[in-house]
């Protein structure tokens, strides 16, 4: 299995905290969000992670090889992070992933290690970290179920009221759904160039052919993703609780 951390973005939400400083590294408490990031992979043994950079990309790079040495990493840079959305980074791991498992993560998100965990023990091949204990608005990236338990539905459109839950992120594929994707990724990229869209509507286009991926609700471990100078300030507060 390989870890994917897309950190492509300028998080121009965060100025002028990022002004100088990408997302990722931006310090939560005594620890940056991309450490946190880091040791939770180690914690779970898994040392192959694949960054696709962009703003700033040298100091995330230099950041990852000074201060884990020991790890194996690949650096891919999405020379246009500032006019594609995370669907044109993912595309640009394909050579490194086909044939691959695949965890797939933000770089914005600070996280309880054992939601990796719950993820790579799944009785599910294919599953994704939901959040069931959150209310929910029109930003959160939500779910609707099939009658199976798999996910029917996935985005930002779906109605809050009827959404079983938020996706925070992280998510976990087989080597097949990853070649699927990214059979799917490439139409998208290449003949609808559909660079400027999330992630999530590969995996939906994937739903809808037939894939089955299933959440795992994480409810009962810290976790939230940073968007904002308010959600900066309270992972602050959040970090001070997790393991």
């Amino acid at each position: 299995m390989k870890a994917v951390i897309l950190a492509a973005g300028v998080a121009s939400r965060l100025r002028p905290l990022t002004n100088n400083t990408p997302k990722c590294l931006l310090k939560v408490g005594d620890k940056s969000i991309l450490e946190r990031t880091i040791d939770n992979l180690v914690k779970n043994n898994i040392s192959e992670i694949i960054v696709v950079t962009g703003f700033l990309r040298e100091m995330i790079e230099d950041f990852l090889t000074q201060n884990y040495p020991k790890l194996k990493f690949t650096f891919i840079f999405n020379e246009k992070y500032d006019s594609t959305n995370n669907i044109f980074s993912l595309w640009l791991a394909k050579s490194e992933m086909l044939g691959y498992e695949m965890l797939l993560m933000d770089s914005d998100i600070i996280f309880d290690s054992r939601i990796i965990g719950q993820l790579v023990s799944s009785k599910y091949e294919n599953n994704l970290a939901l959040r069931s204990d959150k209310n929910m608005g029109e930003e959160e990236i939500k779910c609707l179920l099939n009658d199976d338990g798999s996910i029917k539905e996935i985005g930002k459109h779906i109605n809050p009221l009827a959404a079983i839950g938020e996706s925070i992120g992280i998510e976990k594929f087989s080597k097949e759904l990853v070649f699927s994707l990214y059979t799917i990724l490439d139409r998208k990229i290449l003949d609808e160039k559909a660079v400027n869209i999330f992630y999530e509507a590969a995996f939906q286009d994937a739903m809808n052919s037939g894939a089955k991926i299933f959440p795992v609700d994480v409810a009962m471990y810290k976790c939230m993703e940073i968007d904002t100078i308010e959600d900066f300030e309270i992972a602050a507060q959040v970090v001070e609780t997790m393991m």
